[in-house]
């Protein structure tokens, strides 16, 4: 599995870096682009990459790219390597099957969460993009270590600002998120029952509102995490 970049502003800084450093002039025009070409290159990249940066490089449109990605993902369906798509970007992972014989062979199982982590992190799964105020509505208690706990084991990422007053940041989830739960895609997340999903229905124009108070749930002023 490749290790992912961090996300958010700091991967279009990346991405528009490398697209500025391609002279895609001196790319050899690849009117095909082969499933085979495009496995070794997400292979050996770094970082997840976007299929802008896969056009530029291969020196093919986006639709082929889009193409060739679909026959790639449909090719790797049933193999130990899987392909991952967020939003614009795609990266390589392991098969979420084979996680237990990895966790084995690194030696250490990942890191476990706590009930307050794993429903903060359910929150933000199912109601991206969502500001702090929102989850802490929902949850009805301070969630800021929560939250600031996940943004550090990058299971949440930053996706802007909202336009709300004093414009709070909008938290999301990124390819950690889908790796650590063995998900390819948001579209893959079990469905709610109808009570859960309608604690999650908010307001859109109250996002960035800041509610009262909440009650703490720990004596310390802190969440475990």
């Amino acid at each position: 599995m490749i290790e992912g970049a961090s996300e958010g502003a700091s991967d279009e800084a990346i991405e528009a870096t490398a697209e500025a450093d391609l002279d895609v002039d001196t790319v050899p025009p690849a009117e095909l682009l082969s499933e085979a070409q495009l496995e070794a290159l997400l292979f050996v990249a770094e970082r997840p990459l976007s299929r802008r940066e896969i056009a530029a490089v291969s020196g093919v449109d986006r639709a082929t790219v889009d193409a060739r990605l679909g026959d790639l993902e449909v090719s790797l369906a049933a193999r130990g390597i899987r392909l991952v798509l967020s939003a614009d970007r795609v990266e390589l992972v392991t098969a979420p099957e084979a996680g237990a014989l990895i966790a084995r062979y690194v030696g250490a199982d990942a890191v476990r969460l706590s009930p307050a982590s794993l429903e903060t992190l359910a929150i933000v799964a199912y109601r991206q993009p969502v500001t702090k105020a929102a989850i802490e509505r929902i949850r009805g208690v301070d969630s800021d270590y929560t939250v600031r706990t996940l943004l550090h084991r990058r299971l949440v990422v930053e996706l802007g600002r909202s336009d709300g007053p004093g414009r709070p940041f909008l938290y999301g989830t990124g390819f950690e998120f889908l790796e650590r739960f063995g998900l390819t895609s948001l579209e893959e997340l079990p469905p709610l029952d109808v009570e859960v999903a309608a604690r999650l229905v908010e307001d859109d124009a109250a996002d960035g509102v800041e509610a009262e108070a909440p009650a703490d749930d720990s004596s310390n002023g802190t969440e475990p995490a």
